[in-house]
């Protein structure tokens, strides 16, 4: 495809062929209950987004931006967004204006290159083709300086990037630069290291092929080097979704689907009904069977995406907004029963003291669909509807009678459910978990404790007084078996967005973790990390990075299942 507006249609009739077995259930059962397990969590959510790409098909206008990254009434609430790293820094200014605006918005900033610059690029013979692009293997080093130079400009004019991919699609590059599996293996292992000031993400493989990524998970020192493993699911059957590597491999990385149109790019396609509901049956699956924390489309305005060319949203963006208005930053995705009828698919996720509840009724007929809450409780439940007629059209609240309510999914429809939860473990906890107070048993450098804003736990909250260097450091977090942790912070913050760097035992494992407002000093929020620790003792030290800190309250650390 030239300029990466279509695929090539080699690909597009491969997704065709594959196309029939990623729409067949794979688990078709009779009709029963929907168990939602609030006990039961998985990935934690860092959101749902798009690419903003203003050379290639223009910038958003400011009034697209809010659309896109509002989570008001005929907002999608996107909380993620992908940028271009141009190959020339002289353009590198056309994306800070809706950067900054998606985080002004809550939204996190990461950016893709598809090209290094062109004194860094050589030709060579890849099977015939003697125009194939790849980067010089003298020019390692200065590319990764190249990154670093992208990651220091953004943040010079006011847009702190959570994450720097390698490279676009190094498996697809017919129109840019290719890259083997040994060559990325290569650069992660002796020059991603390198980059500083935000989180590295690798290799964007356009199928997700394993092939890309296993040698980076099998080298130690890659791993290391490597923060976010991103993917694209051009093509990908559903049955490919599922990682066991990156499972044994990946505890304390992230994984992201960073790249997808579906289930096609025609043109004005945006509006098809039912073809429109393959969107959120996609975002399933990518939440359910790929354990994904991530999903991204691909260009948020186009005729073919979740925003049209008038800026209004489309269908497709319309099944995106069932999760990304919903299911925020931070919130975990919760075991349900994913297939309790056929055609219907069902994910759930908690945060906030919510339990958010995604059902996709794919069947040309409508179906009564009993929900059960496990672990905890509600009293109500709010429903948002869209169907062929009607866009996330609230519908009547539902009464929940010893932790079930019963509910009616139109035919081809999603439906997302929202309540809050009483009792049980609805702020994101497995089990009761072990919360850490930030004031007692810690260590703390250009900190303080106070106790001026009113709702904290405990004895008090931990205050940061310094903009670079303020820590906090638990000493004493114990656990019985070695893997993955979820560690949800309690705090607070008035305004904008505050960037930690968080170090176990000793070891940085996320850099420029960011931490956005809750509205006011005495509005406690929540957010959840996932860290690898030890069994036994381990410490945890939280660090500001330039932005100051917000108010912590205190830590629960939990096992990731």
């Amino acid at each position: 495809m030239r300029f990466k507006f279509k695929k090539s249609v080699n690909l597009l009739l491969a997704c065709l062929t594959a196309l029939p077995l990623m729409l067949t259930p794979t688990n078709v059962s009779a009709a029963s209950d929907a168990n939602i397990n609030l006990s039961s969590e998985k990935q934690v959510i860092r959101g749902f987004g798009g690419i903003n790409h203003p050379v290639w098909v223009g910038d958003l206008t400011a009034a697209q931006r809010e659309t896109a990254f509002g989570n008001d009434q005929n907002q999608l609430g996107f909380s993620v967004l992908r940028i271009w790293v141009d190959p020339n820094p002289n353009n590198w200014a056309l994306e800070v204006a809706t950067a900054k605006r998606a985080i002004e918005k809550g939204a996190i900033v990461f950016a893709s290159p598809w090209n290094p610059p062109s004194s860094m690029v050589e030709t060579f013979n890849r099977n015939g083709d003697t125009n194939a692009k790849r980067l010089r293997y003298d020019k390692y080093a200065a590319y990764a300086q190249h990154l670093n130079d992208f990651v220091t400009f953004m943040k010079n004019n006011g847009v702190n990037l959570y994450a720097i991919s390698v490279q676009n699609e190094p498996d697809y590059a017919h129109d840019w630069t290719w890259w083997t599996p040994q060559e990325i293996l290569r650069f992660m292992k002796e020059n991603a290291g390198s980059i500083q000031g935000t989180k590295v993400m690798a290799p964007e493989s356009f199928q997700y092929l394993k092939n890309i990524s296993d040698p980076i998970l099998n080298d130690p020192q890659a791993l290391a080097n490597m923060d976010i493993l991103g993917a694209h699911l051009y093509g990908t059957q559903v049955n490919n979704f599922a990682y066991p590597l990156f499972k044994q491999k990946g505890a304390g990385k992230e994984l992201w689907m960073t790249e997808v149109y579906y289930p096609n790019s025609d043109n004005n396609s945006a509006d098809r009904w039912p073809e429109a509901l393959d969107v959120s049956y996609h975002m399933h699956n990518a939440m359910v069977e790929g354990d994904f924390q991530a999903y991204v489309w691909w260009y948020i305005r186009r005729q073919y995406g979740p925003m049209k060319e008038d800026g209004t949203i489309s269908k497709r963006g319309y099944n995106m907004a069932h999760f990304s208005k919903f299911v925020r930053p931070g919130y975990v995705r919760v075991d349900a029963s994913k297939n309790p009828d056929t055609n219907t698919y069902v994910s759930a996720y908690k945060g906030d003291n919510k339990v958010v509840i995604v059902a996709i009724n794919r069947s040309t007929s409508a179906k009564s669909q009993r929900f059960v809450l496990q672990n905890g409780n509600a009293s109500t439940v709010s429903s948002y509807v869209t169907d062929s007629s009607r866009n996330l059209a609230s519908l009547a609240p539902i009464n929940v009678s010893n932790g079930a309510f019963t509910a009616q999914l139109p035919a081809q429809s999603v439906t997302t459910f929202v309540a809050n939860i009483t009792g049980g473990n609805g702020g994101g906890n497995v089990g009761t978990g072990t919360t850490y107070e930030a004031e007692t048993g810690t260590t703390l450098t250009d900190a303080v404790i106070e106790t001026a804003y009113p709702g904290f736990t405990g004895s008090g909250y931990v205050n940061f007084n310094a903009y670079t260097g303020s820590a906090i450091q638990w000493n004493d977090i114990n656990n019985t078996i070695t893997g993955t942790k979820n560690v949800k912070f309690r705090y607070a913050l008035e305004s904008g967005t505050r960037t930690l760097d968080i170090y176990v035992n000793g070891t940085k494992v996320l850099s420029n973790e960011p931490f956005t407002q809750t509205g006011s000093w005495s509005t406690w929020g929540e957010k959840t990390i996932q860290v690898p620790m030890n069994s036994g003792t381990n410490t945890l030290r939280i660090v500001t990075t330039g932005t100051e800190g917000p108010n912590i309250d205190n830590i629960t650390v939990t096992a990731a299942s």
